[in-house]
């Protein structure tokens, strides 16, 4: 049976849990820029995640580990003032919270003062319980991250699925417990099995948002810059790209530059 899409004119934490106990599905998606942001949010998208992912889309590095804290407060800036009815949730950069829950409050009090973010996500979950409730007892709206958790990449040594042993599967269904009872609102997880991430949404009363963990979880997440096409070289199983933005480009821009050089632009309708 279906249910009536209910309109939010701004989704909130309370709007993410409101659809989970609907089964309306969440869509997430990343953003970095203003201009990118106006499209993604005026499209509909119920979440936008300024991700760490911006180390490896905006500026080119293998890992989301470079990335600052003072750069993430830029990106997540340009996209609340782009921003009208997404819910904003900015990563913690790696090395802002994992070794001490003072510098993570400190590290997420800086991002929703000067950034305007709506909540801040970070990867974990035992390791980092207490920067979690620190992080909560404050007031600040939390989104926990387990699974492939991408800032660990030289702890794990690769990108594949997480959790496939049982071992793994079992502390992964603890975590999520812990993190929903701490107080978490809503949990991403990352490339693992279709049928574990499943289980975990159904086990939890806040929201499950899946990349890569199948359609049994309470909503999906994908990098913008991969689904429209933009990039070329990256293809995981889970990735559906909706556009080619890479070969639309690029043959607009060669023939921009080909009309440059042979005077065909501007012409004398363009030009004053």
């Amino acid at each position: 049976m279906s249910v009536a899409k209910k309109e939010y004119k701004r989704v909130t934490v309370k709007s993410l849990i409101e659809m989970k106990k609907n089964r309306e599905k969440i869509s997430m998606l990343t953003s970095y820029d203003y201009t990118m942001t106006k499209i993604v949010d005026g499209a509909g998208t119920d979440v936008i995640l300024v991700g760490d992912s911006a180390s490896n889309v905006m500026a080119g590095h293998e890992t989301t580990l470079p990335i600052t804290l003072d750069q993430m407060i830029y990106h997540a800036s340009s996209v609340v003032r782009a921003a009208k009815r997404a819910l904003i949730v900015v990563d913690l950069p790696f090395g802002s919270y994992q070794s001490d829950p003072k510098e993570a409050l400190h590290s997420s009090i800086k991002i929703m003062k000067q950034s305007g973010g709506h909540a801040i996500k970070l990867e974990g979950g035992k390791e980092i319980k207490e920067s979690v409730k620190r992080i909560l007892n404050a007031g600040i709206p939390v989104m926990g991250h387990l699974g492939l958790t991408p800032q660990s990449i030289y702890k794990f040594g690769t990108y594949t699925v997480r959790a496939k042993e049982e071992e793994e599967a079992e502390k992964l269904k603890k975590d999520a417990l812990m993190l929903e009872r701490l107080g978490c609102f809503a949990l991403v997880l990352e490339k693992v099995p279709a049928k574990l991430a499943q289980e975990v949404a159904e086990s939890l009363t806040i929201p499950v948002i899946g990349i890569g963990a199948g359609n049994g979880v309470d909503g999906q997440v994908l990098v913008t810059h991969d689904m429209v096409g933009m990039t070329h070289e990256f293809n995981p199983r889970f990735l559906r790209r909706y556009m080619n933005l890479y070969e639309d480009m690029t043959a607009a821009i060669a023939q921009y530059c080909a009309d440059v050089k042979s005077v065909d632009f501007p012409n004398k309708d363009e030009q004053y």
